[in-house]
């Protein structure tokens, strides 16, 4: 392994300048609340009877003029079940339980009426959906129907049956599917709720390169993410990672491709590990590689803690923006070091010549 080169300005042999980079991953979080089951239930149900009632209404069909009222029902239930879990008497777990069932019970009944009353333009020639908006309206209302009949499922066997879910099994907003549940083991952060986003930063502090990690992790796209910035930028040469995107197959991929790769082992260290990581070249990389957390610090205090758009191709093309904001942004720092040093170096000139005079 070469030496990683403490020149800031280092050529490779095309050339172009040597970029050492560093690479690192964080949760941008969608914008949802907190999921449960039964909220999860509450948002389709309320969907899927508001959608079915603007529907009618513009249609002039009769059969849900009370969808309002309906609504609220199911809230007054939702908030029933609520209530439950908070009692403390020795009848609690069986109250859980009623106030549970008439909740399905009652959001069975919703589901139903609904089902049935979007099957009556088919069966009656006077009633028709007018528009192409009217008929995808009902496949929106189908959407949410599944939602509902899944979340029904699970609180079912949940609490009535006293079965575990499988994580596969679950979705954690039903108006932001792609969210994941995601755990890093930071402390003090039990749980985050969004999707993982890696990023590759040089010694410039510029980013060369983002990923939006949808089911995937660290150990998962190391070769990936340098593959793909590398094609960008040919003049990379080395890149550090953390213990995270570490295996043995990754490594040695890294090797065959740059000249110096820091990337800690996990578990206990082979003699020719701590030789690697003892060296200078390999210390060097991982003192500068903590300064990836301030990129990190800048896109969240910038609005990238959170993503306000809708949907996998909204949250991709918010995240890319982001990214795209935070170059500029260093160019902005760079011009405006550049200009401050040019101004101080006139107004010490100024100085001199005013002394001198």
């Amino acid at each position: 392994m070469r030496a990683w080169s403490h020149k800031k300005k280092e050529k490779n042999k095309q050339g172009d300048i040597a970029l050492k980079c560093r690479g690192d991953s964080f949760v941008v979080k969608t914008n949802i609340h907190f999921p449960t089951d039964i909220n999860l239930l509450y948002d389709a149900m309320r969907k899927l009877i508001e959608l079915t009632g603007e529907l009618f209404e513009s249609c002039g069909m009769t059969g849900w003029r009370q969808y309002r009222y309906s609504i609220k029902t199911i809230k007054r239930a939702f908030h029933k079940v609520q209530q439950s879990k908070k009692s403390k008497s020795k009848t609690a777990e069986a109250a859980i339980k009623k106030a549970h069932q008439d909740y399905i019970e009652l959001s069975e009944v919703f589901l139903r009426k609904v089902t049935s009353t979007l099957s009556l333009p088919k069966d009656n020639s006077k009633l028709s959906f007018v528009s192409i908006g009217h008929i995808a309206k009902t496949e929106v209302i189908h959407h949410y129907i599944r939602h509902a009949e899944r979340q029904i499922n699970q609180i079912d066997r949940r609490v009535l049956k006293g079965e575990v879910i499988p994580h596969a099994e679950k979705v954690f907003s039903i108006f932001q599917p792609h969210t994941e549940w995601i755990n890093k083991g930071k402390a003090g952060v039990l749980v985050e709720l969004g999707i993982r986003v890696g990023i590759i930063e040089d010694q410039y502090q510029f980013l060369l390169h983002h990923r939006v990690m949808q089911k995937e992790t660290d150990e998962k796209v190391a070769v990936i993410m340098m593959q793909e910035a590398k094609g960008k930028f040919p003049g990379m040469n080395a890149i550090s990672y953390d213990r995270g995107y570490y295996s043995g197959k990754n490594r040695e991929k890294l090797n065959e491709e740059l000249a110096n790769v820091a990337l800690p082992k996990k578990g206990k260290l082979s003699n020719k590990d701590k030789e690697i990581q003892n060296s200078t070249s390999y210390k060097y990389a991982k003192q500068k590689h903590p300064a990836i957390e301030s990129a990190i610090n800048a896109l969240d205090v910038h609005g990238l803690d959170k993503c306000l758009d809708h949907g996998i191709q909204g949250f991709e093309r918010y995240v890319a923006i982001a990214i795209i904001s935070r170059n500029i942004q260093r160019i902005g720092a760079i011009i405006h070091q550049r200009d401050r040093k040019l101004f101080e170096k006139r107004e010490r000139r100024k100085r001199k010549r005013l002394k001198a005079a």
